[in-house]
């Protein structure tokens, strides 16, 4: 990469190469030029991370471009905007049971004297539109009076319990605004006053959330059964902002499945206190951080972060070997789906030997560090690796783990399952900034873990909000899911 057309990559190795063959210069200004090589390398390195070959999100990389396509001729694409040649297209169907049906008769100047008519049926077009008003419901219970003057007065429905109070339809509206869409509290209550002159508070909108929040009790103890019999769970995390301290939002979750939990801490207190990994006993699809290892009878190690590293690994410090390991694995990909999700062995055994073979090469490219205690006295334990070579290492110890999606079809490529039930977290933080309370993350976490298990399974966000602030769950959680 070149700033002000210079290239950086270059000029440090020339720099370097110029110090060692330069004899006047004292050791210790030789040290501290090679400390500040050092210091631009690393400014270096991370002024050119982006999403390609790091963690980072599509939408924070600098001067993000959207890609231009090109044709055969190598020009610009010129495609038009709505759908595209070949794209299905959808348009409003009729609708068999209008609510309103307006006759248009003939207008008698278009008939002609002398002519007689028939009905021929009708010609239909329909309008679809949207009514949002505020319904009131009033409850008048009886009262009946003795000749003694005793009174007796009907009871109200259970969910009566005030003079005035919110509908459950009101209730399941602010939720899903508030937690589905992610609008902030206050714009969701100026939608209430506006489109429908209901007054609704924003406190009012946070009880809301905690009543479901309790009510979802039922579901948190369904998920997390269903997922102690999974073959497969996918486990990630990412950072969450409660009251201006940093937190974690961790995710267990299947295709079919999802649980989110936040917690203070990202590793092994947190998984334990989720109360699904310690009785765990499948295999766990992650990106390699630590905790994971202590759960679980297999590990599946994300492609995804290998694809990214070993980019960053190519551009950075120029290694070869990270380049055609990269082709290999996205090649290897393609090789397994075209084969129906699985190898069999003679294949599995070709593509170890090419992928150890690989390694080997990146060995000889990225050697280890020198261990040589002479070299190393009064420094205490083990040398510190460059990224590459801890990348390499990994790629070495965990090969099982790396390459176990072409065993099984069952076994996924890459941990993308557990980003994208996290993903909508960093949407929420990007429209509020941060939770104003732990109770207010986890109601979030536990409604959207329900949100998102519901639509995994064919069942609406509005629906689903519907049944549980009605006290019921969807049907499908009465079954044990395929």
């Amino acid at each position: 990469m070149k700033i002000e057309l210079i290239d950086v990559a270059e000029t440090i190795k020339t720099t370097k190469a110029l110090i060692e063959t330069e004899a006047s210069l004292s050791l210790d200004l030789k040290e501290a030029l090679d400390q500040l090589l050092y210091v631009t390398k690393l400014m270096f390195d991370r002024l050119t991370l982006d999403s390609s070959n790091s963690s980072i999100p599509p939408s924070s990389d600098p001067n993000r471009k959207k890609d231009i396509k090109e044709n055969d001729e190598n020009e610009s694409d010129s495609n038009t905007p709505g759908g595209q040649l070949g794209h299905p297209g959808k348009t409003l169907d009729f609708f068999e049971n209008p609510d309103h049906v307006i006759e248009i008769p003939i207008d008698d100047a278009l008939l002609q004297d002398g002519h007689v008519y028939k009905s021929c049926g009708y010609m239909r077009r329909q309008v679809v539109d949207i009514k949002i008003q505020r319904v009131i419901t009033e409850y008048r219970a009886e009262i009946l009076e003795d000749q003694n003057g005793n009174q007796i007065v009907a009871d109200f429905p259970d969910k009566v319990k005030r003079q005035v109070q919110y509908g459950d339809s009101v209730k399941a509206q602010a939720i899903y605004l508030s937690q589905f869409q992610l609008i902030p509290y206050e714009r969701v209550a100026d939608y209430f006053r506006d489109q429908a002159q209901i007054p609704l508070s924003t406190g009012s909108i946070y009880n809301f959330n905690e009543q479901m929040y309790h009510v979802l009790q039922r579901f948190e103890d369904w998920v997390k059964r269903h997922l102690l019999t999974a073959f497969l769970a996918h486990v990630d995390e990412t950072s969450i902002n409660i009251n201006g301290k940093k937190h974690w939002l961790h995710v267990i979750c299947t295709d079919k499945v999802t649980f989110l939990f936040p917690h203070e801490t990202r590793g092994l207190e947190a998984n334990h206190a989720m109360g699904v990994l310690p009785f765990f006993d499948g295999m766990l699809c992650h990106d390699h951080w630590k905790a994971y290892f202590q759960f679980g009878s297999g590990h599946v190690l994300c492609n995804a972060h290998h694809l990214r590293e070993l980019e960053r690994a190519k551009d950075q410090d120029q290694q070869y070997w990270a380049d055609t390991l990269q082709t290999f694995l996205i090649e290897l990909n393609t090789q397994v789906k075209d084969n129906g999700g699985a190898l069999d062995q003679e294949q599995n055994d070709a593509v170890r030997i090419e992928y150890r073979a690989l390694l080997i090469e990146g060995e000889v490219e990225c050697p280890p560090p020198d261990e040589d205690k002479e070299e190393r006295k009064g420094k205490r334990g083990p040398v510190k690796r460059s990224k590459a070579r801890n990348l390499l290492e990994r790629l070495i110890n965990y090969e099982d783990e790396v390459l176990g999606f072409m065993t099984d079809e069952r076994i996924p490529y890459t941990n993308n399952q557990g980003e994208r039930d996290l993903r909508m977290s960093k949407v929420q933080q990007k429209i509020s900034g941060c939770f104003r309370s732990m109770q207010g993350a986890y109601n979030f976490a536990r409604i959207r873990s329900y949100i998102s298990t519901c639509i995994k399974n064919g069942v609406s966000a509005t629906d689903a909000l519907n049944l549980a602030i009605q006290g019921d769950l969807p049907a499908f959680m009465e079954e044990p899911l395929g």
